[in-house]
């Protein structure tokens, strides 16, 4: 399990700083414990697994005001676990997630957040896909691969990513490089 969480923390202390994360915004991440331990996705979710996850991951962004967005699984049509606090503006839908229905680490990110809501979607500025949760309905529009050091934890890959705003205007526009 250490290597597991020691894993996770890697993962996310690099995509913080590889996609220049600022406090504000939103990491969604879509975690498959049962990828992790070896197995088919929803085949063997772990809750122990799940919970270890979300507080490693939790204890880095949190550290930095950066909000995590736990993606559930496809039994709840993906919904998203986020802190009430930051849920203004997006619509509150009604529902728990179990291992069951939404996973070990959605349902870890339930348990563990101060005051837990879901909601349908959300536009998030990076993410991390865990064992090939397909992370991707919750991006902004532009995303952009981030190659990270630390590409696997425990028996899956992981695949991490950044948004950035369109480029409009074509050939004769000037771009702020600090949003690239």
């Amino acid at each position: 399990m250490n290597d597991i969480i020691e894993a996770v923390r890697k993962t996310a202390l690099e995509l913080c700083q590889r996609a220049g994360l600022k406090a504000g915004h939103f990491v969604i991440v879509g975690c498959s414990t049962s990828e992790i331990a070896g197995c088919d996705v929803g085949t063997n979710s772990d809750a122990e697994i799940g919970a270890a996850v979300f507080r490693a991951l939790n204890d880095v962004f949190s550290e930095r005001g950066i909000w995590l967005a736990a993606q559930c699984c496809e039994h709840l049509n993906r919904a998203v676990i986020i802190e009430r606090e930051a849920s203004s503006g997006r619509e509150i839908v009604n529902a728990i997630p179990i291992i069951e229905a939404g996973g070990a680490f959605a349902t870890a990110a339930y348990a563990g957040f101060h005051d837990p809501v879901a909601i349908a979607c959300i536009q998030a500025d990076a993410g991390l896909d865990i064992g090939g949760t397909l992370i991707g309905m919750h991006l902004k529009r532009v995303v952009v691969p981030v190659r990270l050091e630390a590409s696997s934890v425990g028996k899956t890959f992981v695949i991490a990513a950044r948004t950035r705003p369109m480029y409009v205007g074509g050939a004769r526009a000037k771009y702020d490089e600090s949003l690239i």
